[in-house]
């Protein structure tokens, strides 16, 4: 029984040196991709190498190795973030009702040029905008991206579609309502 429980450990050692020497340096690129800090990515990197080991001794075995670190390695990465997080987001109204005044998407992302934290929490945050875009009914979605990220105006689409403008301004507005309640969460985790 203890010679199985020996061979069960050095077979965990084994499979975590495994992954360990075959994803450490690519793991470590994509850290350095989102985080300026050489020792913020050294210390990420080992964060994250301890949560495999962690996850092998409570008898989790990771079977997709290479895409669990860089899942663990994401998480990290934004835990990081969360806690640098830029003024600008901290600045944003503590509730989403509807009597707020609609921000452009662009008040609501971290700046582009903030430094490589901020540009990925950035596009995690368009991939969640994408998402909460997808679950929207078609008229909504398209109202809502042809006035809010192409720029055009009710009138002119009231023009090109031919649905009157207080219609387009409706489905505009159940779009907004739906993505405050959908964004909510991941708003709040950002402020966290």
């Amino acid at each position: 029984m203890k010679a199985l429980a020996i061979d069960m450990v050095r077979d965990q050692d084994r499979k975590i040196v495994e992954a360990v020497e075959r994803q450490r340096s690519r793991l470590r690129n994509f850290i350095r991709r989102n985080v300026a800090d050489r020792v913020e990515v050294e210390d990420i990197l080992q964060d994250v190498f301890l949560e495999l080991v962690e996850a092998y001794r409570v008898m989790k075995p990771v079977e997709q190795a290479g895409a669990w670190l860089f899942r663990v390695a994401r998480n990290k990465i934004i835990d990081r973030f969360r806690k640098k997080r830029p003024e600008r987001m901290a600045d944003l109204p503590p509730s989403f009702d509807e009597e707020v005044e609609i921000l452009s998407i662009e008040e609501f992302l971290p700046s582009k040029d903030a430094g490589p934290e901020a540009a990925y929490a950035r596009s995690l945050l368009l991939d969640e905008l994408e998402d909460a875009l997808d679950e929207l009914p078609e008229e909504q979605r398209e109202v809502f991206i042809a006035n809010e990220v192409e720029g055009h105006s009710f009138k002119e689409l009231s023009a090109a579609t031919g649905v009157s403008i207080n219609t387009l301004l409706s489905r505009k507005r159940y779009a907004v309502l739906h993505l405050r309640r959908r964004l909510l969460s991941v708003y709040e985790e950002f402020l966290s």
